[in-house]
């Protein structure tokens, strides 16, 4: 009994292996091209499900079907106007026919292989043919502008006629067309970044920074003018204030001269007594007005002064 099931259960063993290298699974991220001695059989499947092959003739090859990345290496450019700058750039693409694929490319390092020398070569010739301005803008946008304080306008930007996205759509338009026969399609292509070469960066930086420090020194020297008219108003509005002021000043003082004079007036009429008192008064003002501690004069005995200078004695 034993001696017939030992070769039940081999031949089991056996059927299982030869039905697990007959059967695959293709999932729904992928496609699958069957070869057999290395050489492609029927159709692609492109369709999830359990499929059979061949057990040990036929091979599976797996290819992705969802979106792939392709990153290029930054390249050293010149553009239309013979300037060199640094183009950095990535796409996305897809293997649309894998049997095709499988034919011309073999496998996705070949497929990224070739679309680095399809994609570089036409990023390449497509900035040759611009200038560095088509490069980095997409629209004639409204122009940024420095206004200065007598109207003048810098920093307006030159216009554009193709600019960076239509660039991009050529060179993606351009791609395609070469890699139509690959059974690939390049979905998308963009620049990641463009700069300029460190030799030219630094002339631009010094270009940049000479024509502000031109528009800053405008902008102080038109700053120093505006600060003189103020300061010029200032002073003229200064003086009309204390010339009114003055003026205003004299006119009172005037009015109460008058009024004093009125009031000395009333009562030096009053009384002898009191033209006396005020003819004292006027004298020692005129006296306290006149003199101090280290004057000398000689007085005649006739003057008025005198007289009450004597009597103060």
């Amino acid at each position: 009994m034993k001696n017939k099931t030992i070769p039940i259960i081999v031949i089991a063993v056996v059927a299982l292996v030869i039905l697990f290298a007959a059967t695959f699974i293709v999932d729904e991220t992928q496609q699958v091209v069957i070869t057999e001695f290395g050489k492609p059989v029927g159709e692609a499947i492109t369709e999830p499900g359990l499929y059979f092959k061949m057990p040990f003739i036929q091979d599976v090859n797996y290819f992705d079907k969802r979106f792939l990345a392709w990153d290029g290496d930054r390249a050293q450019v010149s553009t239309e106007e013979k300037q060199l700058i640094f183009v950095d750039t990535y796409a996305r693409w897809q293997i649309t026919d894998p049997l095709q694929f499988f034919k011309r490319l073999t496998n996705e390092r070949g497929a990224q292989s070739r679309i680095d020398d399809i994609l570089d070569g036409e990023t390449k010739d497509f900035i040759a043919k611009n200038k560095i301005r088509e490069l980095v803008r997409s629209t004639n946008r409204t122009p940024l502008q420095s206004t200065l304080a007598d109207g003048e306008l810098k920093d307006t930007l030159t216009p554009i006629s193709v600019g960076r996205a239509l660039i991009q759509d050529e060179i993606l338009t351009s791609s395609n067309s070469q890699a139509g026969d690959l059974g690939i399609e390049i979905l998308d292509f963009r620049f990641k970044r463009i700069n300029y070469v460190n030799e030219v960066k630094k002339q631009v930086f010094e270009r940049m920074k000479s024509e502000r420090y031109r528009i800053a020194d405008k902008f102080r020297s038109e700053g120093q003018g505006e600060a003189s008219r103020i300061a010029g108003e200032k002073q003229r509005e200064l003086l009309t204030i204390q010339s009114g002021a003055f003026r205003t000043a004299e006119e009172i003082k005037g009015k109460a001269d008058a009024e004093a004079a009125a009031i000395y007036a009333s009562a030096y009429n009053k009384s002898p007594q009191a033209r006396e008192l005020y003819g004292f008064l006027k004298s020692m003002e005129t006296f306290q007005e006149t003199f101090d501690s280290e004057t000398s004069i000689i007085l005649s005995t006739d003057s008025d002064l005198f007289k009450y200078l004597k009597r103060m004695k």
